[in-house]
Parts: structure tokens; sequence; C-alpha cells
């Protein structure tokens, strides 16, 4: 195997190599032996096709699925023999009009020099669960079951009233013909907070005008960044019923004796647990946040930022979209995630160097637990996990992500800290 490499930049470089031929040709020969055994062709008995039969059903694709094999198998013996440390993925194109030889562009991982995690200085904070987080969660879930009650007075905080809507911005009226119906808790910001407090003191059947400035960056173009009349008429109010707390609604979250004492210590128990996630994330935020301000100089491979740039931008559209937004994005978008594209690349970079130094390995039992925990989540935990195991993708990401947890832990157990204490609510705030 002939291979050459050449630097395209501080971490660019460009890798020219020739696959084996006879391996190659040994690899297809071998796989058409191996169909014209087992393969099953109308006319022919088995283990009986001729030679150039299976040749002419087969052979393109053999031979198709062998140089990819082959190219991938030589491109990591190379990168072995050369010892580099790839950061992503190469590009891989052949160099001429012939299969041998190929050429292979990529970045690697910067020089990090010494990394020391025991000079980082992380805040590890600390909270815990009070009876009156306790209250809260049960306040909670009265709201989630909450019932709404038609009332002949005028609407207050916490009431929904029905509306009817129209906006004059300017000469455009919206919509241009008839009224926009809709609803709204009033405090819960599900509309514009001007016209939701506009709605407090106002009675079934009755009309208002108001004037509400809308930020430039609202959803609705037409009355982004524009002073808008907006007309309002209250067709409905209705104030809330939240329930008992009786044995009814505790046996409905589960707790089968409906026993108050039971249904609290399943409460604290769920909390627990989310407070314990909570503080993991933050220390691993704040251990990221530490290698990011210690190895900010150095220089990250740019095409992988890119990459994630648009990553981020894309996931960020998606989201957008599954609201209901129609979301432009012009060419350029993704330079908007530069910076912290480059802090996430540069934290991954770091991970996987401090796991190779240290010989760090994935702990399997930690992603299955970490498994079943996503899954808690859903109606049906046993599908989601299926759902994991059968999809080489999903698994991986959720491989990737847990062993990433792991060296951070693995450096936050070693850097030097201080406890910072916190409240549970503001302890689970993201």
């Amino acid at each position: 195997m002939t291979v050459s490499v050449e630097s395209t930049g501080s971490l660019g470089r460009r890798m020219s190599f020739t696959l084996p031929a006879e391996r190659l040709d040994n690899h297809i020969g071998g796989r058409l032996r191996e169909l014209s055994r087992t393969v099953r062709i109308k006319g022919f008995r088995p283990g009986k096709v001729p030679a150039k039969v299976i040749e002419q059903r087969f052979g393109k694709q053999v031979r198709a699925e062998a140089l990819d094999g082959l190219l991938r198998e030589t491109f990591d013996s190379a990168v072995r023999e050369q010892a580099l440390q790839l950061a992503g993925n190469p590009r891989l194109e052949p160099a001429g009009e012939g299969e041998l030889e190929w050429v292979a562009t990529f970045e690697v991982v910067p020089d990090f020099g010494e990394i020391d995690v025991s000079k980082l200085n992380v805040v590890r904070h600390t909270a815990e669960v009070t009876d009156a987080d306790i209250d809260q969660m049960i306040e909670n879930l009265r709201l989630q079951r909450r019932t709404f009650e038609a009332v002949d007075r005028p609407a207050a905080e916490g009431d929904r009233v029905a509306l009817e809507t129209w906006s004059q911005a300017g000469d455009e009226r919206l919509p241009a013909e008839g009224v926009e119906t809709g609803a709204t808790l009033i405090g819960s910001g599900v509309m514009f907070a001007d016209i939701e407090q506009a709605l407090v003191g106002m009675s079934k059947g009755e009309d208002k005008e108001i004037t509400v400035a809308f930020p430039a960056d609202w959803r609705v173009p037409q009355l982004a960044g524009k002073s808008v009349q907006v007309h309002l008429k209250v067709t409905d109010v209705a104030a809330s019923v939240l329930p008992p707390v009786d044995k009814d609604f505790i046996k409905s979250f589960g707790v089968k004796s409906g026993d108050e004492a039971q249904f609290r210590a399943d409460i604290r128990t769920n909390l627990e647990r989310e407070l314990k996630g909570a503080l993991a994330n933050r220390l691993r935020r704040e251990v990221g946040e530490q290698l990011i301000a210690a190895y900010a100089s150095v220089e990250m491979p740019e095409r992988l930022v890119e990459n994630e740039a648009r990553a981020m931008l894309a996931q960020q559209v998606e989201q957008a979209r599954r609201q209901g937004q129609n979301v432009q994005v012009p060419d350029d978008a993704y330079q908007g995630f530069l910076d912290p594209a480059r802090k996430r690349v540069l934290v991954g970079l770091l991970v996987g160097e401090v796991a190779r130094r240290n010989e760090l390995r994935l702990d399997p039992k930690r992603v299955q637990e970490t498994l079943r925990l996503i899954a808690s989540t859903y109606e049906e935990p046993e599908q989601v996990i299926e759902l994991y195991r059968n999809d080489p993708q999903m698994m991986a990401g959720l491989q990737s992500r847990v062993m990433e947890e792991q060296v951070i832990d693995w450096i936050a157990e070693r850097a030097q800290h201080t406890e910072q204490g916190l409240s549970f609510q503001d302890a689970i705030r993201q």
C-alpha cells in the first residue's frame, strides 16, 4: 500500500493512497464463490449455478461492496500507520479514472499540549427537596387537572378568556375579512403580553381597541416591528376550578391506596431523581465552560466547526417549523452559530483527548441505565428501548452522549471545586 500525506493548512491534511488490487480481486472472487453455493436461481439446482450467471447477476453489486469495504479498511490502516487523529469524517474521492487510487481530505485534532484537569476549578451546586417543593408540585398537578366554569364577571389573572380579534397594521387589515377566534389563559403567555393584560377587567361581550408595539422578531411578519391597532372582543370568561387533594385525586397518579403520605413520598422520590440529574447536568456544563476558558486559544478544525454550526441551525429551523412557523433561511445563516459551534467542538475534542490519553472506555451498564431513564418518560418504555436497540444510528448517538458524560464526570472528580447552595427550583431551572 502506497501512502503519502501533505498538509493543506495547520489542521488540514490530504492523503493519497492506493488500494491493494490483489486483495480486492480475492475478496470479490471469494464472495462470488460463496454466492454460487448458496444462491437460488430459477432453472438451476442449488450449488450448480454457472459462475458466468453469478457474475452477470451479482458481479456489479459484489464489486461495489468489496471496493467500499476495502477502501474504508485501507484508509483506517493508513491513518493508524501515520499516527493521525482525525477530527470529523474524511472526504474520500477517486484520484483518477481508475478505482484503486484515492485521495482523502480531512482535518486532524489540534495539539492541546498538557491537559491537567486538576488545575480546573469548578462550582459544584448543591440542593435538596423540601416540603415546600412537594407542596408546589402538588399544586402543579392540581393545575394540570383543573376544569373551567363560565363566570359572569370581569376577567382576572388565571381566567380562560375566549375572544375575537382583528388588527390594523397601517393599510393592511389582518385578517383581510372577518375576525380570528382564539382563547388564552391570562398570565400564561400564550398571547402577546400586552394583549393578555388588556383582557384583565373585560367582561363577556365587551369590545376594546389597544395599540400594540410588536418586536422586530415577532413571529407574524406583517406585524413584526410595527405599532398595530388590535381590536378585541371577549366572547366568554371562565374561571379555573382546582380539584381537591382527595383519595380519588391521589389514586389518579398511581397511588392505589389513595394515601396522602405515600403520595408525598412518591413525589419526593421523583423530585430527588430530577434534582440529581439537574445537578449532574449543571456540573457537566460547568466543566465544559472551564475547559472552554482554559483552551480558548487552541485553533479548531474549520470544516468541523462549520458542520456543527449548520447542524445547530438545522435543529433550530426544524423546531420552529414544528411550531408552525414559516422560516426562510439565508445561505449564510449558519455563521450566526459559529461561536457556540466552536465551543461545542472544542469540548468534544477535549473530551475525546482526555478519554484517549487516560484509556477511558464506555460503560455498557451506564448506557443501559441512561436508555431506561430516557424510556421512562414515555408511556410505553419498552417500545422506546426496542426502538433504540434496532436503530444503530440512535444507539450510536446515545453511546456518544454517555461517553461524553462519563469523561466529563471523570474530569469533575479530579478538578478543584467550590460548593454553592441552590434552592430546588433554581437547581432544576435550565
